[in-house]
């Protein structure tokens, strides 16, 4: 039987869950008589009996022994929280989580040299797994609305458990002193939010500079919050909203297709790659074959409200490519009736339908079964097909 290989960005992503699985639970084993360790990590029932009722959030929350708890290890701790939930993101290539991964590991393998533990298992698979995302970036190539706003949450959570906790452990460097969770979660929101009322004071210099990062982090996570989940919303809204009202101002000089068909495609791929500006009519709720960055219109090309938003009255030309010939020959009456000396150019599709689209008179008729007909007749019995030929076949389709 053929072995079925787990891709790269899976491997990736459960070596980012270990790494932080380790980090949580080398910050978990340090907190003594903890209700994690007695319950799930020595199987002591018997600590549930030792929890009064009425003081269980104060025990789950740890307040009893907060001053038993080295808040040096708790970044390491938010870190691992983060990398578990970044592993979930990894899972599904997403680009988001590529990047934040990146910052997390590096951040943990800072922390251990900051508490002096290097080379440990944490910090090897670390330094692994940061080698490993660099190597495949190209597997992360997906944007995630929903991945960047999960990511954009933990990071915020995380700043606020950072900044509660911290403030705690340094309670008695401000002034007045910081002794309680719910005083450290206020200062916390008001530093991060750098509203500083001034009734809490860092006076120590350990104490100023951790106010300092956390003013710092703070900022940084609400503007990434606000470019990532607002930004995409209200930056296309607005992006649409500039299209529809200001684009067609610099409209000038340029070539006004209206189809969405094969040729029309193609008339436009040619057109731009040569550097012409070309504006496209498409009807309205159809899809959008076009490529991104092309400037459509929705809307009926026969319409004189818009055609003239389409800018006609500053247009080189208006073709008429639609799949329907009827169609284009009402684009092109619109056309000379809005804009007489612009030059006007329909296709031809069956070409039973070539004398009634003569009739409306275009500059130009490109017919394809007629002049691939003709030319390939021409090829077949060794005629020379010259540029006299060629134009004697596309103007007005004369045969």
């Amino acid at each position: 039987m053929r072995r079925t290989r787990l891709p790269a960005h899976v491997i990736i992503a459960v070596l980012v869950g270990i790494d932080g699985l380790l980090l949580l639970a080398s910050v978990l084993l340090r907190v003594p008589g903890s209700l994690l360790i007695d319950l799930f990590v020595r199987g002591d029932m018997r600590a549930l009996e030792r929890i009064d009722a009425m003081h269980l959030p104060r025990f789950l929350f740890g307040l009893n022994a907060i001053e038993r708890i080295d808040f040096s290890h708790l970044p390491r701790a938010l870190v691992g929280f983060a990398l578990l939930a970044l592993a979930c993101g990894l899972v599904i290539r997403a680009r988001t989580a590529w990047a934040f991964t990146l910052v997390m590991l590096t951040l943990a393998a800072v922390i251990n040299f900051h508490l002096d533990i290097r080379f440990d298992l944490t910090f090897v698979l670390s330094l692994v797994c940061l080698g490993l995302l660099l190597w495949y970036w190209r597997e992360f190539d997906r944007a995630s609305f929903a991945a960047a706003t999960l990511y954009t949450l933990v990071a915020v959570f995380a700043l606020v458990v950072y900044a509660t906790f911290g403030t705690m452990y340094l309670g008695h460097e401000f002034k007045p002193n910081v002794v309680d969770l719910p005083t450290a979660f206020y200062f916390s929101i008001v530093t991060m939010t750098t509203v500083g009322y001034g009734d809490i004071v860092p006076v120590t210099t350990d104490a100023r500079l951790f106010t300092a990062s956390v003013i710092i982090f703070g900022i940084s996570a609400f503007a990434t919050s606000l470019t990532v989940v607002i930004g995409p919303l209200v930056g296309g809204n607005l992006k649409k909203i500039l299209a529809g009202r200001f684009t067609h101002v610099i409209r000038k000089n340029h070539f006004i297709v209206a189809g969405a068909s094969p040729l029309a495609i193609n008339v436009h791929h040619e057109l731009t790659r040569r550097g012409w500006p070309v504006t496209v009519i498409i009807a309205s709720g159809a899809d959008n074959p076009y490529p991104e960055g092309a400037d459509v219109m929705h809307g009926d090309a026969s319409d004189n409200a818009v055609l003239t938003q389409a800018g006609i009255g500053h247009a080189k030309a208006v073709l008429a490519l639609r799949a329907d010939d009827s169609e284009n020959a009402f684009i092109v009456l619109a056309a000379k009736e809005i804009a007489p000396a612009v030059r006007t150019i329909a296709s031809v599709n069956d070409s039973k339908h070539l004398s009634k689209l003569k009739r409306v008179q275009p500059d130009m008729i490109f017919a394809p079964p007629v002049v691939g007909g003709e030319l390939l007749a021409r090829t077949l019995s060794g005629e020379t097909v010259d540029n006299e030929t060629v134009m004697r076949l596309l103007f007005h389709g004369d045969t």
